[in-house]
């Protein structure tokens, strides 16, 4: 039987869809075209406040790339003054002094996705001449300020240099670096649960641009409400929520591993990296892999730990 479904804990504001990069792998398929929905500022405190009170701890805005609403400052603002914790998922391709100064009050912490050492290899990623310069010394301009900061390195193409970039990551003093796996959802891609790690809506939930809420930003063909239609304790307490747990509590308990062996499933703790970078809270690991009884990786459902 499985345990008993968790209070909210985590939210992802995904509070625009655009971006200044193309990168080919992005799972929100956003870009330079995106726009940043229908959710008004007033939305986005109402649902930060309504947050609060179902006792969410953090929230992460994230994007297509949240530095580029101009009402970012203001709802981290918000979002500490409810007594939440913040996570900014940057690409950190531009920080305006503004925004360093959001960055740097007390409870706000910055992630970013990273690619590689080489410029030309980054750029071809990101879709964008340098972009990674511009990463790079903004990556040293947040450790200079001592703000805390993770970055998660995602393998998309082969041969890639992961370790490298890893080398040039611990030299500029990023002491949290995760590694991921390029996940088949998003541009181009198609809705795939296997892509998932079976948490979803277990204590996390996404809102979107629109206002439509996932039960994970990589699960966005999984919708179960819309915050400017309902409250966000009706949404929790609906239907389509505990629709979407019950289907994937079946999907992932029946799976199983090579050689037959039954998966953990969805409510394992699986030691085996990499983290699911933007994805997971930042204080829990979760991965789209089945582990065996010690936490083994299992090449078959594409985990690839780092080094």
């Amino acid at each position: 039987m499985p345990p008993a479904t968790p209070a909210l804990s985590f939210m992802w504001l995904e509070i625009t869809g655009k971006c200044q990069l193309s990168c080919r792998h992005c799972y929100a398929d956003s870009g330079p075209r995106g726009t940043h929905g229908a959710m008004t500022h007033g939305d986005w405190q109402r649902a930060i406040d309504e947050a609060a009170g179902l006792g969410v701890v953090m929230v992460q805005f994230i994007g297509g790339e949240p530095t580029l609403h101009p009402e970012l400052p203001a709802l981290v603002d918000h979002a500490l003054a409810a007594g939440l914790q913040v996570e900014v998922f940057s690409n950190l391709v531009h920080v305006s002094a503004r925004l360093w100064d959001t960055f740097g009050r007390p409870g706000v912490r910055l992630a970013c996705s990273y690619y590689s050492d080489d410029d030309a290899e980054h750029a071809r990623i990101t879709g964008r001449r340098a972009s990674h310069a511009r990463t790079t010394a903004n990556i040293a301009e947040a450790r200079r300020r001592s703000i805390p900061l993770r970055v998660g390195l995602i393998d998309v193409l082969y041969g890639q240099r992961i370790d490298a970039a890893v080398s040039e990551l611990t030299a500029l003093g990023v002491q949290d670096v995760g590694t991921d796996r390029l996940r088949q959802v998003g541009r181009g891609q198609l809705a795939d649960v296997d892509q998932l790690c079976g948490k979803c809506a277990r204590g996390v939930l996404a809102i979107s641009p629109t206002g439509t809420v996932w039960p994970c930003v990589f699960s966005r063909w999984l919708p179960v409400g819309n915050v400017r239609e309902q409250s966000l304790d009706a949404i929790i307490k609906g239907r389509a929520v505990a629709a979407t747990r019950a289907m994937l509590a079946a999907h992932f308990a029946g799976r199983t591993l090579p050689g037959g062996q039954a998966s953990c499933g969805p409510y394992c703790q699986p030691t085996c990296p990499p983290n699911c970078s933007p994805s997971c809270r930042p204080q829990h690991n979760c991965t789209p892999v089945a582990c065996g009884p010690q936490g083994n990786c299992w090449p078959k459902y594409g985990c690839k730990p780092s080094g």
